[in-house]
């Protein structure tokens, strides 16, 4: 009693307080209770809640730093809206149940474990729930109209689906929990309205998975509506695209390794199928040879069945002849015999058919086995590959290869710990390594290191303990009793050792199971194999082929502080308390049998080696301290031989010799079959069958007597006239030539028709064949098949029997039912009786091959908006799988077509129709893949189709799409199509997909239009030609491996597509075709970052230009003109193109070019350019041109750009190779002339310094040189130009005139050396024809000199100004009584005036030498002689060439470019016009190129030139000569 007086006066202070916290009267509470609406308690220590009693209209209570461990007393408060009890000892959500008015609820900083008895409050807008002890989220899915929600600073680990009914949440924050995988967030995706997120919150501190890489990317990119993330602002643009840039790159990435490996699946599948093709040949060879002989036989036997017949009808036997009746009987007994022989070898011979049937579906079966095994070790390879992009990389995988240590250390850890002893009761003898992946798993690690520091910090090791020592690495050991599958081996690399399933024994669900022997988890999933086998019956082969291959997990496992087994103590944490792990040694795993699982180590016999000293078994009780680091994928060496047909010991040898899967008694077998008796006569083979063949073979008159026509083994190809034979029921035509059976039409009676062992590619043709019940088609060509049952379904609507088998079909693994839905009269098909299950199933079959509504109720979807899910998939395959938005299936049929997005209803009202439309959803999602369509048909009114996918199918054309105009994505891979026409209307298409086709080409007019399109793949197709791609400018990327592109030519239809970024050209002709074809790709395509699966390297980029940049080749040219055909071209026109090599081939093509243009350029040699047949202009001004093909330098000679141009064969540097003895007579003559047709060449500004190194002998008939511009110093090597007429050698360094200078040049005509360093002239003799010689600016000093040019007997023009001879007095006088035919000195006529005061002065200097022999300047000149002054010429005529001349030399550019008048609309090059005053040269050139002809009269030129004009021309000649046009000298002598 006093103990409940106390209670209630603590009750009393407790209300009291209250009311004093509150400004409450507590005298009053009856009163003041009624209308109080709020009430706040802070840090009074209460234990709990009182005195709601008088509250009953409170809408908000507050109770902060309390002690209150229940919620009580609040089923009084019915009108409550917000409720706080904060930083209570609160441990359990209860007592609001009558809550229902609640909308805020805060429960934070308390002892809460468990989300729960929330059910009933579904106006709750706001939980906070944070900083309690809450595991999992739970017991919200009532709570609909949840918008805060806070479960920060919990324990949670998972999301799950959780959340998926909450879609209201706007603002969560799960801070400072330990959610650690990207898979949780993903779950927050499917909260549409979720603006404000918190995982890594300041207050709260990070999840573990905030601490792993691309974190912020990957929750960003899946709920791209957030606002705010981790109290940031993420709301901007910019960081959204930055976002979905960054994680499209990924996609892309990985959607190009994801492709690689399926490509490299598909290279092993071709390699299988043609070890298959080369095993079956033996086999298929043989079957040939039986059916054949099987045939001749039937046919002799036919024969004599024929002839027994008809002798019996022709003889009839009479009672009086006993004679003849013996001499019947005879025969007949004959005949019996004959027949039985000839029945016994054609069943000896089937026999042996039927045997190597067997072989092939041996040879089938094991195919089959291996293509199973390929797939699933490539499969794997895609899993990880996904997982990686799923996990942005945070879990990756490596292949080992045999150059890295960790694969190395790896192999040799399982070589180590495995014992032969162990294994030998299975004849196992070794260990094969077939290949080692290294996970590294991120988010495992981090939790592995924070286990492992915090186990660190709470042990204390001994002294001579160091914690190292309990760091190994051991094998994972799994069930033996279940089969390892690929989604639990993932889960194990992703996730760990948690939350495993698959284990059977106790000790397996509370502790991870390890070992460091190969034989303690490999011999019980051995033995357990072995005892299925034995007891499902299987056969030898079997067993062994399933325990052969093995997979083992490699784990790094810290074992902490470990304890033996304890025998009848489970293993669990419980049973060992101080204990991390536990071990059992192999001695007490082999003598405890009652703990072993299930006696499967109670066979092993008693171990003779060492190893069980070291051989323990694990269990370690904390899965966060073993981390999965490789797995491995073995293979056992047995004793037994591999047996399987497609291992690397079974290579077919040569043909005539036998298999290694034949034995030599089978090959007997055959021989003796073949060799039995009766043997029947080789026939002569019908090539041609008229009708007397026909008759003949036949054996009859006319035409309607034919009712039986074997042309069995003939060379037949076509059967003329057979539809004559309208009585004909049986017809025999195997082992001929046919190709087609056009020519069997309108056959009414025709019931048999034997066509096996042909080439018969195609069944059009074929009619009237009303009758027909057996069909052989047998080993053809036949590969369509909707084309062949569309065919016999026309025109043999009473078929019973058809054999199809041996054809190389395009869609085998449907093509049984296929054939059984459309032909229903059949009854046996490949000589197997069709049942009436089967017949059933195909009928369902061929009913399910059309689109129909329930298939569109069924794969389709509505979803608006495409996931934002890291997938490489196809939108349609993701949606169909993960989405809910399906169509309502108990929709009535009006209502369907309603939300369908159609607009007509049948039998409905207008009401209805309204009704519908109302809430109509359009179909955006098609899924049809599988579904052994034959056709698309019935989406005219699928107008909002976004994303389809049409994939394994037998689809041969794209057809009922033109009313899905808005379709973005087009998914066609593994169908019969050969032609892209049906989508050239899709103008949104964005993404089209049309791998493992027939498609041949790519028209343009397909792909015009398309301009969203970025994504093309055609992977496995037949294309030849990339033209159609060439307008597709928003292509991103391009797959289109294993087709049949071949010439480089393709690449520059690509070269126009900027935004191209990965292309797969891999299993093309052009890759080993096209000489560095990695680098020649790059270069044309410098846009590219991966190309066949592999990262472009920026040094590649670098590679390709040094390779290939500046080559001028046949298809740069064509790129330009836009067409290949180089016939017509005159003129090649490219200047300043950065070209240093040339590679025009074929040369022949480029026969008509005369004129070729290429200055300002890079070149170092002729090049290509030497095997241009008719070249007459050749134009190399400025380029670093050393020699035609150049000789062998010595390496410290050797420039870096050389260094290059030796390793392209087309720059002239691939003749440096040369014998030595062409190198010694480089400078000889008996060099082989090149270029004979060549007769202009300008080499001006070229560096060049040494002639002799030019080669220039070999142009045979050259005529006129220029070198200008150069660094000469002395003239050599035009020994071989005997046909040279002009010579220019302006601006060099030429200091003398040798005398071999100009040994051969006796037809020169022209002679330019203006600013060189001449002091001398000699060795001028051999210029007998000499006429113009320019010697401006050198250092000629003496008059002595000039009286050496008396030895040109021909020359009319000569120049010296800028000598200082000409500076002397009487220095005009004396050359133009000294040269005799002098016409022009200096510039300026020698008229008959100046020559007769010459004279005159001669004659006076004479007359006083001879009275006064002073020495004098001049000879008989007097010293006093008074110098006149000459004649200036005021006036000239000028004709008309002369002033066109002056126009193009001061005042005009040239009009048009050198090439042809397809490139007059190109641009003009910059650089070439006539003004510039080092192009003087270069302008004669244009000219020659153009064919002018001015004609210039250089006499009247020269001595017309104004004072301007010698001024303006001596400030042009400061650095090169303009010569006059040299082209209309060409001719004269």
């Amino acid at each position: 009693m006093a103990h409940s007086d106390n209670q209630t006066q603590n009750l009393e202070e407790m209300i009291m307080e209250l009311c004093i916290c509150n400004g409450l009267p507590y005298e009053k509470i009856d009163q003041e209770g009624l209308k109080t609406t709020a009430l706040e308690m802070f840090f009074s220590g209460y234990s709990r809640i009182v005195g709601m009693e008088y509250f009953p209209s409170l809408t908000s209570l507050t109770l902060i730093g309390q002690s209150i461990q229940d919620i009580t007393d609040l089923e009084h408060c019915l009108l409550l809206k917000e409720l706080w009890i904060a930083e209570c000892c609160l441990v359990k959500i209860d007592g609001l149940q009558k809550c229902v008015h609640l909308e805020k609820l805060y429960l934070y900083c308390n002892e809460i474990s468990r989300i729960e008895n929330l059910e009933s409050l579904t106006k709750l807008n706001v939980l906070w729930l944070n900083n309690n002890m809450i595991k999992n989220i739970e017991g919200l899915h009532t709570l609909q109209n949840l918008q805060e929600v806070n479960l920060a600073g919990n324990l949670i680990e998972k999301i799950g689906s959780c959340l998926d009914f909450n879609i209201q949440i706007e603002i969560l924050n799960l801070s400072g929990n330990k959610l650690s995988s990207f898979k949780e967030l993903t779950s927050l995706s499917r909260l549409p309205n979720l603006k404000d997120l918190g995982l890594n919150d300041p207050q709260y501190g990070p999840n573990p998975v905030c601490l792993l890489s691309n974190y912020a990317i990957h929750v960003l990119y899946h709920i791209p509506q957030l606002q705010r993330f981790d109290t940031c602002d993420v709301s901007q643009k910019h960081i959204k695209i930055l976002v979905e840039t960054t994680v499209m790159k990924k996609i892309m990435y990985y959607h190009m390794r994801v492709k690689s490996v399926h490509r490299q699946l598909r290279d092993r599948l071709e390699e299988l199928k043609e070890s298959k093709c080369r095993l079956q040949n033996l086999p298929e060879k043989k079957i040939k040879l039986f059916s054949c002989n099987i045939k001749h036989l039937e046919r002799e036997l036919a024969k004599l069945e024929m002839l027994d017949k008809t002798s019996r009808n022709k003889s009839p036997r009479s009672k009086d002849l006993e004679t003849e009746n013996s001499v019947h009987d005879t025969e007949d007994t004959e005949k019996a015999c004959l027949e039985k022989a000839f029945i016994k070898k054609i069943n000896a011979i089937k026999e042996r058919v039927t045997f190597w049937n067997r072989k092939l579906d041996e040879i089938e079966k094991d195919y089959q086995m291996e293509i199973k095994k390929k797939k699933k070790s490539f499969n794997l390879v895609v899993q990880f590959l996904l997982m990686e992009l799923e996990t942005v990389g945070n879990v990756r995988f490596e292949e080992g290869l045999s150059n890295n240590p960790w694969f190395s250390s790896c192999c040799e850890l399982i070589q180590s710990r495995f014992c032969t002893w162990d294994f030998r009761a299975y004849g196992i003898m070794g260990v094969k390594i077939n290949r080692i992946f290294r996970v590294h798993n991120q988010i495992l690690r981090l939790k592995f290191e924070e286990k492992f520091q915090m186990f660190l910090e709470k042990e204390v090791f001994h002294v001579a303990e160091n914690y190292k020592e309990k760091m190994e690495y051991l094998f994972y050991v799994f069930n033996p009793k279940l089969p390892v599958k690929e989604k639990q081996l993932l889960h194990i690399l992703e996730d760990g050792f948690q939350d495993l399933e698959v284990h059977t024994q106790s000790e397996r669900n509370k502790a991870v199971p390890l070992c460091n022997s190969l034989s303690i988890c490999e011999c019980p999933r051995i033995k357990f194999l072995k005892q299925q086998a034995k007891a499902e019956g299987k056969n030898k082969r079997d067993p062994e082929e399933s325990f052969r291959h093995g997979t083992v997990i490699i784990a790094k496992v810290f074992l902490g502080c470990s304890a033996p087994v304890r025998a009848a103590s489970p293993i669990c944490q419980s049973n060992y308390p101080e204990a991390n792990s536990v071990f059992r040694p192999w001695k007490f795993l082999g003598s405890d049998t009652s703990t072993s699982s299930n006696g499967l180590w109670a066979s092993l016999e008693q171990k003779s080696c060492d190893c069980s000293g070291w051989q323990c078994e694990w269990f370690v009780f904390d899965h966060e301290l073993v981390l999965p680091e490789y797995i491995a994928e073995f293979e056992y060496i047995t004793l037994v031989k591999d047996k399987s047909l497609f291992s690397t010991c079974n290579v077919i040898v040569e043909e005539g010799s036998t298999e290694i899967f034949i034995l030599t008694h089978d090959l007997r077998r055959d021989d003796e079959a073949l060799n039995m008796e009766p043997t029947v006569k080789v026939r002569p083979k019908i090539a041609y069958l008229d009708e007397k063949a026909l008759f003949s073979v036949a054996k009859v008159n006319i035409y309607n007597q034919v009712q039986v026509l074997n042309l069995h083994g003939n060379s037949l190809s076509q059967l003329q006239n057979i539809s004559n034979l309208k009585a004909l029921r049986k017809l025999i035509i195997s082992f001929n030539e046919f190709t087609s059976l056009n020519d069997v039409y309108d056959l009414p009676n025709l019931e048999y028709f034997d066509a096996s062992h042909n080439h018969v590619i195609t069944l059009e043709g074929i009619r009237g064949l009303t009758k027909l019940q057996f069909f052989n088609l047998s080993w053809n060509q036949l590969k369509k098949s909707w084309e062949v049952i569309k065919i016999l379904y026309e025109h043999t609507p009473n078929l019973l029997s058809l054999d199809i088998t041996h054809n190389p079909w395009y869609k085998p693994a449907s093509l049984r039912l296929s054939v059984i839905g459309q032909l229903k009269a059949l009854t046996n098909l490949n000589g197997v009786m069709i049942t009436n299950e089967e017949a059933a199933e195909a009928l369902r079959y061929i009913a399910g091959s059309n689109i129909t509504q329930a298939s569109l109720l069924k794969y389709s979807r509505t979803d608006e908006e495409r996931p934002p899910i890291l997938s490489v998939f196809s939108c349609a395959t993701i949606l169909s799988q993960i989405s809910k938005n399906k169509l309502d299936s108990q929709m009535h049929h009006n209502n369907w077509y309603s939300m369908a997005g159609l607009t007509f209803l049948e039998n409905s009202t207008k009401y209805q129709h309204e009704n519908c439309l109302a809430r109509k959803e359009p179909i955006t999602v098609l899924n049809l893949d599988g579904q052994h369509l034959f056709k698309i048909s019935n989406l005219e009114k699928l107008e909002h189709l976004r994303w389809a996918s049409f994939s394994n199918n037998n689809l041969t054309q794209i057809e009922g799409l033109d009313s899905c105009l808005n379709l973005e994505e087009l998914t066609l891979d593994e169908n019969c199509i050969s032609t892209l026409d049906g989508i050239s209307k899709l103008t949104k298409l964005t993404r089209l997909s049309v791998n493992d086709n027939h498609l041949t080409s790519l028209e343009i007019h397909v792909f015009e239009n398309l301009c969203h399109l970025h994504y093309v793949s055609i992977e496995n197709n037949r294309i030849t030609s990339l033209v159609g791609l060439k307008k597709t400018c928003s292509l991103i990327e391009l797959y289109i491996s294993n087709n049949c592109v071949s010439t480089n030519q393709e690449m520059y239809h690509l070269k126009g597509l900027t935004n191209l970024i990965i292309l797969d050209m891999s299993g093309n002709a052009i890759v080993w075709k096209q000489d560095n074809y990695r680098l020649f790709v790059l270069f044309h395509l410098p846009s590219l970052k991966a190309l066949d699966g592999i990262r472009v390297e920026p040094t590649e980029g670098e590679s390709a230009r040094d390779l290939f940049g500046g080559k001028l080749t046949s298809d740069m040219i064509a790129d330009r003109l836009g067409h290949s055909d180089f016939t017509e071209m005159q003129e090649l026109n490219w200047a300043t193109s950065n070209i240093r090599a040339i590679e025009l081939v074929p040369a022949d093509q480029f026969r008509n070019v005369y004129s070729v243009n290429l200055q300002n350029n890079n070149l170092t040699s002729f090049s290509g350019l030497i095997f241009l047949p008719n070249v007459k202009v050749l134009c190399l001004n400025y380029n670093q041109i050393e020699s035609i093909l150049p000789g062998q330098k010595f390496p410290n000679q050797v420039t870096n750009r050389q260094h290059l141009h030796r390793r392209v064969a087309s720059s002239g540097y691939g003749q440096q190779e040369l014998a030595k003895e062409r190198r010694d007579a480089r400078f000889g003559e008996n060099l082989p002339p090149i270029m004979q047709s060549l007769e202009v060449l300008h080499l001006g500004h070229n560096g060049i310094t040494d002639m002799a190194q030019l080669q220039l002998s070999r142009l045979k008939n050259l005529k006129l040189l220029y070198l200008q511009g150069n660094y000469i110093s002395c003239i050599k090597g035009l020994e071989g130009l005997q046909f040279l007429q002009e010579l220019v050698l302006d601006h060099n360094r030429i200091k003398t005139i040798s005398q071999d200078s100009f040994a051969g040049q006796s037809s020169l005509l022209v002679l330019y050396l203006k600013q060189n360093q001449i002091r001398e002239l000699k060795s001028l003799q051999p210029l007998v024809k000499l006429q113009e010689l320019f010697l401006d600016f050198n250092r000629i000093k003496e008059l002595s000199e000039l009286e050496k040019l008396q030895v040109i007997p021909s020359l009319k023009v000569l120049s010296l100004r800028g000598n200082p001879v000409s500076l002397k007095k009487n220095y005009r006088s004396l050359l133009v009584i000294r040269l005799p035919v002098l016409q022009v000195l200096d510039g300026t006529a020698v008229n008959a005036e100046e020559r007769l005061k010459a004279d005159y002065q001669c004659l006076e200097q004479d007359f006083q030498a001879a009275n006064c022999p002073r020495n004098s300047g001049f000879p008989a000149l007097p010293a006093n002689f008074t110098r006149q002054t000459p004649l200036r010429i005021a006036n000239v005529n000028l004709n008309e060439n002369i002033n066109r001349f002056f126009d193009f030399t001061f005042g005009r550019e040239l009009k048009e470019p050198l090439l042809n008048k397809s490139n007059k609309s190109k641009s003009r090059i910059p650089g070439i016009t006539t003004y510039n005053l080092q192009s003087i040269h270069v302008q004669r050139t244009l000219r020659q190129a153009k064919g002018a002809s001015t004609n210039l009269n250089r006499l009247v030129h020269h001595s017309a030139t104004s004072k301007t004009s010698q001024l303006n021309q001596s400030k042009r000649e400061n650095t090169s000569r303009k010569p006059a046009n040299t082209l209309s000298q060409l001719n004269q002598p």
